[in-house]
């Protein structure tokens, strides 16, 4: 059978449906293969119909299969409370379609029948609130309505069809163009989203809900200064409001203010104890200033409000020191292999599976769940490895010894940066811990100003096939540099809190750390735009790299790191531009060996010192005394003196990695150069 012809009787169905030919919708199901049966729409169709028919009993046992497997899909709550009014079971009735306008806010029979239920009990104030939210979704165009609602199933593609076909017909609107924005911020297109955004803005300056949905993109898009504006202005308006004092604590957790965050994740889940994605943002605070155990109670506590949280377990073997307990390890297993868990929960539960059974040595199961996560995680992936190769190339091309010659004092001569560079899980944290020791030297986090600059330069219409970025350095004025070096001081200096006793926030030491690896792709233009800021490239052997990249699932980014040939290839491709930065820029960058650090703390740490103009302090050998905030995964790693037990950790898997050894070739050996 075709997908194409599936969905022509599924849209029959449909039709006989909205005719009220139920008997006949119902006939027309039966006779579906089971494939097509089961799918979500096939079942909710089914449950209409049958309810239409008053066979109530039916419909709910169709809605239960439904909702197994689709357990956020809005609409069946409404049909299993319809159901459920149907039978006078009010109170069931009522949680039903609660549920459902919570998941789905564009359901005109859920807040109608919610507003008889409400009446029917005496509730005056929740019956008129139900009635004011079917009136604002009757002032809308019935096709706004129907977008929004399969929006909030899903339904993305159906939605953006239906919105831009309603834009052509009738111009701009302030809740269709809002509702594009959000389509595209799920699809990660976040640039997009912001324009149109700023759009709705621009037309409904005092549209809270959009304002707050901007707030959300500023904070994906890393740009949590932005973010702070307008979760303010939202606050003036809305002291009290959860959602928007959440958004506050994201974003002061974002720049570092990590103690303010707490304290407002606290004060949030105190009102709202049953809410898991607060307590596992409230964890994650408490793991960035080095609180685990504080960490670890948040995290357990999301478990439990959530089971199958996949987010809340993988938070907890993210720490890296944390031991699952078997009941813990049974309850992971349980949920994971649960037909109606999310790819999401399930890929999250594999990983944090896959360390269980590591920390228990039981390798074979742990690749196991390893190998399963990674799979799922693909499915979600968009990375392409040929836009890694056209990035690489386009650097070697563009950025010659000549071209560096012909812009020779170019750029802002700002001494301030450090860059941490190279692959992630390669020992960058423990560099920047050792650095951040030193009292001239203050640790960020992994700053994206240099990818954000990196966006500018490519431009809204970016194509892929032909990127416009690093052949566009070439076509900049020698001022352009110093201008694009002082935008990213401007936008570092958001994250730069100070040491305490030593300077003011914002102003702190001399020099700043920004340890994003993959700016090792950019090391031609930070040359070009800090000519004076330092470069260190920190590397590991590649058995260990690129294993210990496999095993870790990272909240954004890294797409290169789910599979054995991508993480080969980028490991490869990594070599091949730092050698290219050796050739053309000479110097430039310090190259430190993980298990050269590790082998000889102090050598290293006098090396780094030189290198980066500082005298020696003894505080860098101690780095794990450093109680400052540290937000990768690293973060209780480093609050560890240094333990060579690790180095040869990737042999445990060694049965498994013939083609991981396979797909890096000489890099193996290449990686000392």
């Amino acid at each position: 059978m075709q997908p194409d012809d599936d969905s022509v009787k599924l849209y029959r169905i449909q039709r006989l449906t909205e005719e009220r030919s139920h008997v006949d919708a119902l006939a027309a199901i039966a006779t579906l293969e089971s494939a097509v049966a089961t799918r979500r729409e096939a079942l909710y169709l089914a449950a209409v119909n049958q309810r239409s028919l008053n066979q109530t009993a039916s419909a709910l046992a169709t809605l239960e299969h439904l909702q197994h497997q689709h357990p956020l899909f809005g609409r069946a709550f409404e049909e299993r409370g319809l159901c459920l009014a149907a039978m006078n079971d009010v109170p069931g009735a009522i949680e039903a379609l609660e549920r459902g306008v919570n998941i789905n806010a564009a359901l005109p029979s859920s807040w109608r029948m919610l507003e008889s239920l409400y009446r029917g009990k005496g509730d005056v104030l929740k019956a008129r609130s139900a009635a004011q939210q079917l009136a604002m979704l009757g002032r809308l165009p019935a096709q706004i309505v129907q977008a929004g609602s399969l929006f909030c199933d899903g339904q993305l593609d159906s939605a953006e069809r239906i919105i831009r076909a309603y834009l052509r017909e009738s111009g701009n609107h302030v809740e269709a163009l809002r509702l594009l924005g959000r389509i595209a911020h799920q699809r990660l297109a976040l640039e997009n989203a912001q324009g149109l955004f700023e759009e709705v803005l621009k037309l409904a300056p005092n549209y809270r809900a959009a304002r707050a949905d901007y707030a959300r993109l500023l904070i994906d898009r890393q740009k949590y200064p932005q973010a702070r504006e307008e979760i303010a202005t939202l606050l003036k308006l809305e002291p009290g409001n959860r959602a928007y004092l959440s958004l506050q604590a994201t974003a002061y957790a974002g720049v570092g203010e990590h103690e303010h965050a707490i304290t407002l994740y606290r004060e949030l889940v105190a009102a709202e104890p049953s809410w898991p994605h607060l307590q596992l943002l409230l964890g994650n605070s408490l793991k960035a200033v080095g609180r685990p155990h504080d960490a670890i109670e948040s995290y357990r506590a999301a478990a439990a409000a959530r089971p199958g949280f996949g987010d809340a377990y993988w938070s907890l073997a993210n720490l890296k020191t944390y031991r699952f307990t078997a009941d813990e390890i049974g309850r992971m297993r349980a949920e994971e292999a649960a037909p109606a868990t999310q790819l999401v929960d399930r890929y999250q539960l594999c990983f944090s599976l896959g360390k269980a059974f590591e920390d228990r040595g039981e390798y074979a199961e742990s690749w196991r769940y390893y190998e399963q996560g990674n799979a799922l995680k693909r499915i979600r992936s968009r990375y392409d490895p040929l836009l890694t190769e056209l990035n690489t190339r386009g650097q070697i091309e563009v950025c010659t010894t000549d071209f560096f010659a012909a812009r020779a004092g170019v750029g802002l001569p700002d001494p301030a940066p450090i860059f941490i560079v190279g692959l992630p899980r390669s020992g960058s944290t423990l560099i920047e811990q050792i650095l951040a020791s030193h009292s001239q030297v203050e640790g960020t986090q992994e700053l994206y100003e240099v990818e954000r600059i990196v966006r500018a330069l490519q431009g809204r219409e970016a194509d892929g096939n032909q990127p416009r970025y690093p052949v566009v350095l070439a076509e900049l004025e020698d001022a352009q540099f110093g201008r694009l070096g002082e935008r990213y001081i401007d936008g570092a200096r958001a994250y730069r809190r100070g040491k305490p006793g030593m300077g003011q926030p914002n102003i702190g030491q001399p020099f700043f750390i920004d340890k994003m690896p993959n700016n090792f792709r950019h090391i031609g233009l930070i040359h070009l735009m800090l000519p004076k800021a330092k470069i260190i490239d920190v590397r590991r052997e590649p058995m260990a790299c690129c294993l210990s990249n496999l095993k870790q699932l990272f909240a954004s980014g890294q797409e290169f790191t789910y599979s054995i040939e991508s993480v080969a290839h980028y490991y490869r491709n990594y070599l091949e531009l730092m050698r290219h930065w050796d050739s053309v820029l000479p110097g430039r960058a310090l190259h430190l060996c993980y298990e050269d650090v590790v082998e000889d703390v102090e050598d290293s740490v006098r090396r780094m010192m030189q290198f980066c103009g500082l005298e020696f302090e003894p505080t860098c050998v101690e780095f794990y005394r450093n109680q400052r905030t540290v937000n990768t995964a690293s973060s209780e790693q480093v609050r560890l003196p240094i333990f060579r037990s690790g180095l040869l950790q990737w042999r445990h898997y060694e049965a498994w990695l013939g083609p991981l050894e396979e797909a890096l070739g000489d890099a193996l050996v290449r990686y000392r150069e």
